[in-house]
């Protein structure tokens, strides 16, 4: 039985924060063992976050698997080797102009700019700056502007942190300031802004064809507003009990546990008859 259960689930796509991880946004090393088992079952192990690289690998390393990434909400794709294969960034000479629009019109919000491996920020003093750093376990980058710190490529995302009601009004104004790019909440405190072609969804789509996998047979896991998309690109996609209401109504499952209580690696055990 397990064996059947275990070659009708071909990839597992899962976010990160409020889902993935604990309450602190870390891993849970509970977890490992779950995991290490669907990853040596041949049935690729995906993280799909508006996370960095850099704010996914420890994750990767804490619960000891490899696997490809989704980062920047489907803005930067790496492979299982950290090749890339996709990126969708917002031009220097743009980005340049975006950033101090941000940093002159919305004094109430603190910005970091990422690209690549790249995190960059005017403050790293910041509270919350500090705050995601040690959620994401990664350090920002200050003393550059935007021209010195990345190149010609461009960057991949600008993230806004603020009070709910400035974050809110931040998530208006830059969507209307600037329709073509791809402007979305994360929680009540983060909005991400990206290039107009970034998703979730797409992310997905790349990686089940690097690995040639129909998606009829992809698993997905997430909470937010930013998750409904790769929700809706799969055949079996699960809300966290934690999750939006709207979430949980447009997904197919709810999980029966919450992030904290290892919702994932808990439905994946009975999904896979481990």
């Amino acid at each position: 039985m397990a064996d059947v259960a275990v070659r009708r689930v071909s990839i597992v796509f899962t976010d990160v924060d409020g889902t993935l991880v604990d309450g602190e946004h870390h891993a849970i090393p509970e977890s490992a063992s779950t995991i290490q088992r669907v990853t040596s079952a041949g049935i690729p192990f995906c993280m799909v976050s508006a996370r960095s690289p850099e704010g996914l690998y420890p994750i990767q390393k804490t619960l000891s698997f490899t696997g490809p990434l989704v980062c920047f909400s489907g803005a930067y794709v790496l492979d299982e080797d950290d090749h890339e294969l996709l990126s969708e960034t917002i031009p220097l000479d743009e980005a340049v102009a975006i950033k101090d629009y941000l940093s002159h019109d919305l004094p109430a919000i603190t910005v970091g700019t990422y690209g690549f491996h790249t995190w960059l920020v005017d403050d790293d003093q910041d509270p919350r700056i500090k705050r995601e750093e040690y959620f994401v376990c990664a350090k920002s980058q200050t003393g550059h502007d935007l021209r010195s710190a990345f190149d010609e490529r461009g960057i991949h995302k600008f993230l806004l942190m603020g009070e709910p009601p400035a974050i809110a009004a931040a998530e208006k104004t830059v969507h209307e300031r600037f329709p073509h790019l791809n402007v979305v909440r994360s929680n009540d405190t983060l909005c991400e802004v990206m290039n107009g072609a970034a998703s979730k969804s797409r992310g997905v789509r790349i990686i089940c064809e690097h690995y040639g996998i129909d998606r009829s047979g992809a698993v997905a896991f997430g909470d937010g507003f930013n998750d409904l998309d790769m929700l809706e690109a799969v055949e079996e996609s699960y809300a966290m009990l934690n999750g939006e209401e709207d979430v949980k109504r447009a997904a197919r499952h709810v999980t029966t546990r919450t992030n904290v209580d290892n919702g994932v690696a808990h439905t994946l055990e009975e999904l896979l008859g481990l």
